[in-house]
C-alpha cells in the first residue's frame, strides 16, 4: 500500500496581489505562524512524505531558506520558480529526485488541509494516474458574455471547485509539462495539462475547510476555522483527561 515514494510540490511563488499586502501572501501570519509553515508542516508530519520542494520567487528563496531553517523542516528542498505557476510546478518536478514516482502538487496558500484529508485523498487515489481533490459548487453558476449578458445557465450538479492537493504519477505530469511547454500552452492548473492531452483525471471529495487564501477576508476565514478545530481539540482533550481521572478515582 503505497509503495511508491511521494513527493510534494508546493508553488509558492506567486505575490498574491488581490491580498494587498505588498508582500508574498505566504509570509502573512496565520495564528502566529507564517502561512506558508502551516502548509508545509502537514507534508513533513506524514510518514507517506518522502520530499517536499518549495518554489519560490527569487527574491523569497532567502526568506524561504531561514523559515525552513527556523521549524526544522528536514524533508524541505527550495528551488526558484518561473514567472507563471505552471513554470514553477515544472522546476518544482525537476528538483524532486529520481526516486520520487508520485506527485502531489498543493498549493502554498492552502494553508488548512488536514493530514486526515491528505491520507484519505491517497488512499483513494491509489488506482488512479491522476486525481484531485474537488468540492461540489453551492451557488447557481451561470456563463456570461463580455458584455456582461448571461449566455447559460450551467448545469450546478455538474460542476466541481477544484482544490489541492492533485496527484500525479510522475511520468505523466512530466511528460504534460513537457508537451505543453513545447506548444506554448498554459492551463489553469497541473490537471488541466492532462485534460488537454486527453488523459482521464479523477475527482476525488475535497473539504469546505480546505481554502485557498486570496484576499483579506479568506485569511480571516482561515483565523476562524484553525481557532475553532483548537476549541475542539481542546473540549475532547478535556472531556479525556476528565474521564480518565472519573476512572483512576474507582
Amino acid at each position: 500500500m503505497r509503495l511508491a515514494k511521494l513527493g510534494i510540490v508546493i508553488p509558492a511563488a506567486g505575490q498574491g496581489k488581490r491580498m494587498g499586502a505588498g508582500y508574498n501572501k505566504q509570509f502573512l501570519t496565520l495564528m502566529g505562524e507564517p502561512m506558508l509553515a502551516h502548509t508545509v508542516r502537514l507534508f513533513e508530519q506524514s510518514s507517506y512524505v518522502s520530499e517536499i520542494v518549495v518554489v519560490g520567487a527569487e527574491a523569497d528563496v532567502p526568506i524561504i531558506v531561514e523559515l525552513v531553517h527556523h521549524h526544522k523542516f528536514d524533508k524541505v528542498k527550495i528551488c526558484k520558480g518561473g514567472v507563471q505557476r505552471q513554470d514553477s510546478v515544472r522546476a518544482g518536478v525537476q528538483a524532486l529526485s529520481s526516486a520520487i514516482q508520485r506527485i502531489v502538487v498543493h498549493d502554498g496558500a492552502r494553508p488548512l488541509l488536514t493530514l486526515e484529508d491528505f491520507h484519505r485523498f491517497l488512499d483513494e487515489t491509489e488506482k488512479f494516474k491522476a486525481a484531485i481533490m474537488a468540492i461540489p459548487v453551492k451557488d447557481t453558476i451561470k456563463q456570461v458574455h463580455e458584455t456582461g449578458k448571461v449566455i447559460a445557465t450551467l448545469t450546478r450538479e455538474r460542476l466541481r471547485a477544484v482544490q489541492t492537493p492533485q496527484i500525479f504519477d510522475r511520468a505523466i505530469l512530466a511528460e504534460a509539462h513537457y508537451q505543453a511547454v513545447s506548444a506554448g500552452y498554459y492551463g489553469t492548473d497541473d490537471a488541466s495539462l492532462l485534460e488537454w492531452m486527453g488523459y482521464p483525471v479523477q475527482v476525488i471529495e475535497g473539504s469546505q475547510e480546505n481554502i485557498k487564501v486570496t484576499t483579506p477576508e479568506d485569511l480571516w476565514l482561515a483565523e476562524r476555522i484553525l481557532a475553532m478545530r483548537e476549541a475542539r481539540s481542546s473540549t475532547r482533550g478535556v472531556g479525556c483527561t476528565m474521564e480518565y481521572e472519573t476512572r483512576s478515582t474507582r
